[in-house]
Parts: C-alpha cells; structure tokens; sequence
C-alpha cells in the first residue's frame, strides 16, 4: 500500500477515560467518509510521565502524513506537552475551557476531568439500576415491574432491540425493557394489527417500536440461521409489514434502525420521551 493510500493515523488522547474526545473526534470525522483512517485511543493522560509515553507513541506511528490528534486534557502542563506530538493537535477542550471560565466568573479547578467518572453517586447508582433492569427485561425474558419502564421497545427479531437498550440504559439513564414481536404473537392475533401482545396492552404509552427493511432483515438473520425460515425474505417480510400496521394503528412512535447507529436511535427515542412527559399528566410517566 503507497503511502498516499495508506489510512491516516488518528490518536483519541484525553485524561480520562477518552469517550467525549472519541465522540467529539468522530462528530468532525464523519463529515470526511471518503478518507481512510486508522484510530487508536490513549486513555488517562493525566500526567507528565503519560504524557511523554503518549507523545512516543504518536511519534513512533508509521505513516506518511502527520497523525491527527484529537485531546480533552484539562491540566495545562499536559496539553502542552501533547500539543508539541510530531502531529496535528486538536484541542478539544482547552480553548472552550477558557470561554467557560469567563462565562461563569470562575477558574477550571485542576486534575482529570470527571465527564465519565463517577461524578453524581445517586445518578450513577440510578443509571446502574438501568443496566440491570435492561438485561433483566431484555428480548421479553422478564415481564416484571414493566410499569417501570420509561419506554418498551418493540421489534421483531434483529430489528436493534437489544443494543440500543443497552446503550439507552448505559448513557442516558433511561429504564427501558425491550419485547420481541414474533411469530407466536402474530398467530395469537390471527394476522391482524388490531390487537397487540397481551403483556404490553397495559403499557401502549410506554412503546416505542422498531421496524427495518425486510431484505436487510433477511441478510441479518441468515448470518445467525442460515437456511432457516426464520431468515427468509418472505417471513422477515410478513413479520416487518405487521409490525408496521400494529404501530399505526395503536399510534406507537417508531423508526426504521436498517440506516441508523445505535446512537442516533437513542436520540430519537430520547426526544419521544421528553415530549412524552412534557405532555402527560403529571404522574402518567414514570
């Protein structure tokens, strides 16, 4: 592989745990998705002995154009020594630090920042109960308590019911259970879109549903059960277009997952759900 043609090595490097320089560095990556590249995240730069280690690293990259680094390091001497990386630095945080300080009259206190640490205990501890409420109620294993559930996601099978779950849970806090729609259900309604599952008829408010395009469906499931019924277009197909009807007719909120991250989904249920509470009566909502 030339060097012009060999991806371009990107450095994620941050003083905790590097999510918001992963996410802050992708948010600008995704506009440049012609251009190939090689990540690698350095974690927990907190210091000078792990700055110069970094700086090594970065220096040590084969590659025919300089690295891009992408930082959220808050203690000054730390930055400055990763800035002078043989790289491209960009300071995602150093900059927008200062304009904070002056907005709010007060200086950025020192040490590794706490955007992914433990931060508030009582909202941690809240968000790990979300965890394991989602693994107990994942794919219908579990029925209980699901009045308290903030949403249940509906699908048929492989739709993304369990990832953005877990991703609803882990990043946003959010209580969710998660329900497959099968073929038993279908069968119990006869085909029909008029009647949902028992066990979710007493929480329609709290539904969110998921449909996907059938032939990608089919693609998904035959990596699972290859030659099965299950993966056939026909019955992804059945299963989708009911699906959709049972959504419209009961007035459930849902989109296809066949083009969308688990992150973009979560945004979209999230908004669902503020606009769920900003409308209900107080106490309809848990």
């Amino acid at each position: 592989m030339s060097a012009a043609s060999a991806p371009r090595a990107v450095f994620f490097v941050s003083d905790g745990t590097a999510i918001t320089a992963e996410t802050l560095g992708n948010a600008l990556l995704v506009s440049f998705p012609g251009v190939p590249l090689a990540r690698h995240t350095i974690p927990f730069v907190d210091d000078a002995v792990a700055a110069a280690e970094a700086v090594a690293t970065i220096a040590a990259t084969p590659t025919g154009a300089p690295p891009l680094v992408f930082t959220t390091i808050r203690d000054l001497a730390v930055r400055q020594t990763v800035a002078a990386a043989p790289a491209i630095v960009v300071d995602l945080l150093g900059g927008h630090l200062r304009e904070v300080e002056a907005a709010l009259g007060a200086s950025a206190q020192p040490g590794r920042g706490t955007v992914h640490s433990l931060g508030d205990l009582d909202r941690y501890h809240e968000r790990m109960w979300a965890i394991e409420y989602a693994i107990e109620h994942d794919d219908g294993q579990s029925l209980r308590a699901l009045d308290r559930a903030q949403v249940v996601l509906i699908a048929p099978s492989r739709c993304g019911k369990t990832p953005t779950s877990m991703y609803l849970a882990l990043q946003h806090g959010v209580v969710v259970a998660n329900y497959p729609l099968t073929d038993d259900d279908l069968a119990a309604g006869s085909g029909s879109a008029e009647q949902l599952p028992e066990p979710l008829r007493p929480h329609v408010d709290r539904l969110f549903g998921l449909t996907a395009n059938p032939q990608r469906l089919s693609q998904v499931r035959e990596a699972r059960r290859p030659g099965s019924p299950y993966a056939s277009l026909a019955q992804c197909t059945r299963e989708v277009r009911w699906a959709e009807r049972l959504y419209r007719r009961h007035g459930i909120p849902h989109l296809d997952s066949t083009d969308r991250s688990v992150e973009e989904m979560a945004a979209v249920i999230t908004t669902t759900l503020r606009r769920r509470a900003a409308s209900a009566p107080e106490g309809a909502l848990p």
